[in-house]
C-alpha cells in the first residue's frame, strides 16, 4: 500500500456496483417498451406490475448482452443460473419484490484493466447478474406529494460488481470510465448517464493499514464521474472524522447532494438475508448452451484492449497512448483515419490527447463531431512534417479550423502568413545580424556558457517573427558559432 494513497493515515477501501441498462427495445420480462422520455406510466404492462395471472418471460436479447459482457471481461458464463425474488417494500416497486439473481449469477468473475496517471491497473470482478429496474419516485411539482412513474419498472439491467480492491476516488473514477467505455463499445448499453442508463454505487470504508475492513456505507446512484469523485472524497473524510471523534460507522445507504457536495444517509443498509431471497417460482432456471456462448464470441467486435495492443505492436504507440486512443469507438475511428492519412500515428495521438481532448472537455463535445476532422488534422500534421509550418504556427492553424475561421489548412497558412522560412541563404544573413547585435552572448557561448545559445536562438526567432524553422536555426547558428 503506497503511503501516497493514504488519507490522513487511513487506507480507503472501495467496491463498486454498476447498473448498466441494457440496450434492448423491450423489458427484461415483458414486451413493454424501454424507450426513454415517454409520458409517465404509459410503458408499464400487466407483467411489469405483477397483476394476477401475468407471467414473466425472459428477454433473449438481455441474456445475449450479458454473455457478451462476460466474454469481454474473461468471465465464466454460468451454464445454468437462477432468477430470484429480492423482497423489499418501496413505493416505486409495484410487485413488492425485484426479480434479480443471487446465488448463481449469469456472469461469474472476470477482470477489468484501466490506467491511473498513465500507470496500468486491473480490478477483479465478482459477478454480473441480470435484474429488472424499479420505477421512479418523483418529488417535484406535486404540491408537497410524490408521484410514481412506473415506465422504468422492468427495464433490463446488468449489475456489475467488483471486489473491494480500489484504494482511491481517482482509481474509482478511472475504473468507472473504463467500464463505461466497454459497455458502450460492446453495444450493450448506450451509456447515457443523464438518463440513468449507467449508474454507479460506491461501497466506501476506511481502515488503518493492515487492520480488517471497516464498516462500509453505500453511495447510491452516482450519474457523473465528477460527482463520483466528489462523493467518495467527502464520504472518506466524513468517516475518518467520525472515527477520530470516537463514533462507530453504521452500515447505511447514502445519497450524494451535488449542491452541497455532501453525502447524507437515506436508510440503514440491509444485508442479503433481509431481502429474503428465494428462487422465483414463475421463472425456470436460465440455461445457456456452450454453442450460444461460441456464437456470441464469434460476433464480438475487436475489444479496446486488443485494439490498443495492436496500436502498440503495429504503430509503435506507448501503452498509455494506445489506451487513450481506444477510450471510445469514436476516438479509435478518428485516430485510425488520421494516422492512416498522414502516416504519423504518434503525432496524431499527441494532438488527440492534447488540443482536441482539451477543447472537447471544455465544450462537452464528441470527437465524432469535432470541428477539425481526421482528414484535416492529417493535412495539418503533414505540413508540420514537411517544414511548411512550425508547431507554434500549427496551433494557430488549429485554432482557426476549430473556430470555423477557415476549413482549408493551406489557405489559412497563406492568409495568415504562417509559412515557415526555409531559405537557408536568407536565414544565414539574419543570423549574421543577430550575432553582430548580440556580441556579448556570442562571447559567452564561446566561453562555454550554453545558456547563451538559447538566448541567441530566441533573438533569431524574434527577428524572423517566429517563421524560421527552429531546427534549421539551431543547426546553422551552432555551425556559425563553432566554425567562426
Amino acid at each position: 500500500m503506497s503511503a501516497s494513497l493514504l488519507v490522513r493515515g487511513y487506507e480507503v477501501v472501495i467496491g463498486f456496483e454498476t447498473h448498466a441498462q441494457l440496450s434492448t427495445r423491450s423489458k427484461i420480462f415483458s414486451g413493454a417498451s424501454t424507450q426513454f422520455g415517454a409520458e409517465p406510466n404509459t410503458q408499464a404492462c400487466a407483467v411489469d406490475l405483477a397483476l394476477p395471472g401475468s407471467l414473466p418471460v425472459i428477454n433473449r436479447g438481455a441474456v445475449e448482452r450479458a454473455i457478451r459482457f462476460g466474454v469481454a471481461v474473461g468471465a465464466t458464463i454460468a451454464p445454468m443460473s437462477i432468477f430470484a425474488r429480492k423482497n423489499y417494500f418501496y413505493p416505486d416497486l409495484p410487485k413488492g419484490y425485484q426479480i434479480s439473481q443471487y446465488e448463481i449469477p449469469v456472469v461469474q468473475g472476470g477482470r477489468m484493466s484501466f490506467f491511473v496517471d498513465a500507470q496500468p491497473m486491473a480490478i477483479n470482478l465478482t459477478r454480473a447478474h441480470l435484474e429488472e429496474d424499479a420505477g421512479k419516485s418523483l418529488h417535484e411539482d406535486f404540491h408537497g406529494m410524490s408521484g410514481i412513474d412506473l415506465n422504468r419498472a422492468g427495464t433490463p439491467l446488468l449489475e456489475i460488481v467488483t471486489e473491494p480492491e480500489l484504494r482511491s476516488s481517482r482509481q474509482a473514477v478511472e475504473y468507472a470510465k473504463a467500464l463505461h467505455t466497454l459497455v458502450v463499445w460492446l453495444g450493450i448499453c448506450d451509456g447515457n448517464m443523464q438518463e440513468g442508463s449507467f449508474r454507479c454505487d460506491a461501497n466506501v470504508s476506511v481502515r488503518r493499514p493492515g487492520e480488517p475492513f471497516g464498516t462500509r456505507r453505500e453511495i447510491k446512484n452516482l450519474n457523473s464521474f465528477r460527482f463520483l469523485q466528489q462523493a467518495i472524497d467527502f464520504e472518506v473524510n466524513w468517516q475518518i472524522d467520525q472515527i477520530e471523534d470516537g463514533y462507530e460507522i453504521q452500515q447505511a445507504t447514502v445519497l450524494f447532494d451535488p449542491d452541497t457536495g455532501e453525502t447524507r444517509m437515506m436508510r440503514t443498509k440491509e444485508d442479503a438475508h433481509d431481502y429474503r431471497y428465494f428462487p422465483d417460482p414463475d421463472l425456470p432456471p436460465l440455461v445457456i448452451a456452450s454453442a450460444w456462448v461460441d456464437e456470441v464470441k464469434s460476433a464480438m467486435p475487436e475489444l479496446p484492449g486488443a485494439l490498443a495492443a495492436r496500436f502498440q505492436s503495429e504503430q509503435g504507440l506507448p501503452a498509455y497512448d494506445a489506451a487513450m486512443m481506444t477510450a471510445s469507438r469514436a476516438t479509435a475511428e478518428y485516430y485510425q483515419a488520421a494516422a492512416a492519412a498522414c502516416g504519423q500515428p504518434k503525432l496524431v495521438a499527441n494532438w488527440v490527447m492534447g488540443e482536441i481532448s482539451k477543447r472537447l472537455n471544455a465544450e462537452g463535445g464528441d470527437i465524432a463531431r469535432a470541428p477539425v476532422g481526421p482528414a484535416t488534422l492529417a493535412v495539418m500534421i503533414g505540413r508540420i512534417q514537411d517544414g511548411t509550418i512550425s508547431n507554434n504556427a500549427a496551433r494557430q492553424v488549429f485554432e482557426a479550423l476549430w473556430c470555423g475561421e477557415g476549413s482549408d489548412v493551406d489557405s489559412i497558412i497563406e492568409s495568415r502568413g504562417l509559412r515557415q522560412m526555409n531559405d537557408s541563404g536568407a536565414l544565414e544573413a539574419i543570423l549574421d545580424e543577430v550575432m553582430a547585435a548580440n556580441a556579448k552572448s556570442v562571447e559567452d557561448f564561446r566561453a562555454g556558457k550554453e545558456k547563451a545559445f538559447g538566448a541567441l536562438v530566441g533573438q533569431a526567432m524574434k527577428a524572423t517573427k517566429g517563421k524560421a524553422n527552429p531546427a534549421q536555426v539551431n543547426e546553422l547558428l551552432r555551425r556559425k558559432l563553432v566554425g567562426a
